[in-house]
């Protein structure tokens, strides 16, 4: 017996837990969907939860590839997140059973969850830094980094994997539907994260303001020489 069987058995793992879910997915019916035998999974895998290790090991590394392959063809700034946003936009036709994972495997007991924490850390420890680094620049509104990256994973990964939830809303999954839900999720992070040129961090431009303060009823205009006295 090759690795490719250990590869067929970790697919088909993979499939049922996102679709059935862990405790609904048995190895009996593994093995019958594989037309292998039950002692064959158990050669490679010596329990259910090896089994379930194994998996969500190869799915974070994998993962972790695309993203870093994506990370890598992208420019700086904002580019950097629409690359992410996009390519598990990509993943979402090609590859719905690693995106269901990563939905799911929260609610599994705390080993699985802290198990993919761990190998996503990486990842997020230079997501945490990136994003950090351009608040600290005036180029995006200031957050908590982990609380943001958690606000943006819970969007993204519910919006490619939430099939029903969008069916119920009225939304057929197609590819043309998904196309439209990438450029949504897009504008809503650009609205909620960037900051235009002239912008202050959490209000209009400062030409702006100054000028509603001059001409507010009641109050004498500013003088021309007002919106730069301050940085003299």
């Amino acid at each position: 017996m090759g690795t490719g069987t250990a590869d067929r058995i970790l697919d088909a793992a993979l499939a049922s837990f996102a679709r059935r879910g862990y405790e609904a997915t048995s190895l009996d019916s593994l093995a019958a969907s594989l037309d292998i035998r039950k002692q064959t999974i158990l050669y490679w895998f010596p329990n259910k939860e090896a089994l379930l290790d194994a998996v969500i090991k190869r799915s974070a590394g994998e993962l972790s590839q695309i993203l870093e392959e994506a990370l890598a063809r992208a420019g700086g700034g904002w580019e950097r997140v629409e690359a992410v946003v996009r390519s598990v936009f990509r993943l979402s036709p090609r590859k719905p059973e690693l995106l269901g994972l990563l939905r799911d495997v929260a609610l599994l007991r705390p080993p699985p969850a802290t198990e993919m924490t761990a190998a996503l850390d990486p990842l997020v420890q230079r997501a945490s830094a990136f994003l950090e680094a351009e608040m600290d620049a005036g180029r995006m509104r200031r957050h908590e980094p982990r609380l943001l990256l958690l606000a943006i994973y819970s969007t993204v990964i519910g919006m490619v994997t939430e099939v029903e939830v969008l069916r119920a809303l009225g939304e057929e999954p197609t590819a043309k539907s998904l196309v439209r839900r990438r450029a949504d999720v897009l504008a809503l992070l650009s609205s909620a994260l960037r900051i235009d040129q002239g912008s202050t961090p959490n209000g209009p431009p400062e030409e702006a303001v100054v000028t509603e303060r001059a001409t507010r009823p009641g109050r004498p205009k500013a003088a021309p020489t007002t919106a730069v006295s301050r940085t003299g």
